[in-house]
């Protein structure tokens, strides 16, 4: 930490993310209001689906919070194997300069063998989406997949995904 000493944030996040580029990995640091709305709805709802488009549909992946982790693991998998299931992609949220400089900085690892560094991305944006937004109708599916799973439908998922008008989060002709 002393080597941020004397740095700006934005100068923080050049080394962060700069320290990552040439890995396996996403980075990426998180303004503390945003970081603390994700870290509250997370308490409330520790597990969700998120969908990954794909050639041929959509592949679902589980994101499940543990403290400041997030575990992303394909649903299939999931299914076989619950708990051992193996990750697709591990993400973690480091508080420390949360009090001094007001933001999160956030490393994921992802297995290239199931996602590409384009996809962890795209999971990361969906998770701030849905945990770290203000979007009424992604909180009420969060809601829904937690205290009403019986009417929980996995399209409406998809359906909010295809209604997203950000660019950087299309994978359809990637």
């Amino acid at each position: 930490m002393d080597l941020l000493k004397g740095k700006t944030n934005e100068e923080v996040k050049y080394i962060w993310t700069e320290h990552f580029r040439h890995k396996d990995a996403v980075s990426g640091i998180i303004p503390a209001d945003v970081y603390d709305k994700l870290h509250e709805s997370a308490g409330k709802y520790a597990t969700f689906l998120f969908p990954l488009p794909r050639n041929e549909g959509y592949e679902f992946i589980v994101a499940q919070f543990a403290g400041h982790e997030v575990h992303f693991t394909p649903l299939i998998n999931y299914q076989a194997y619950k708990e051992d299931a193996p990750e697709c992609l591990s993400l973690v949220h480091y508080p420390d300069l949360r009090e001094e400089r007001g933001i999160i900085f956030m490393h994921g690892e992802y297995d290239k063998n199931i996602i590409n560094a384009f996809e962890a991305q795209f999971l990361v944006n969906q998770l701030q989406l849905y945990y770290g937004g203000s979007d009424k109708a992604k909180t009420k599916l969060l809601e829904k997949f937690h205290h009403a799973p019986d009417q929980f439908k996995h399209m409406e998922l998809i359906d909010q995904l295809e209604r997203l008008d950000l660019s950087m989060l299309s994978l359809k002709d990637k």
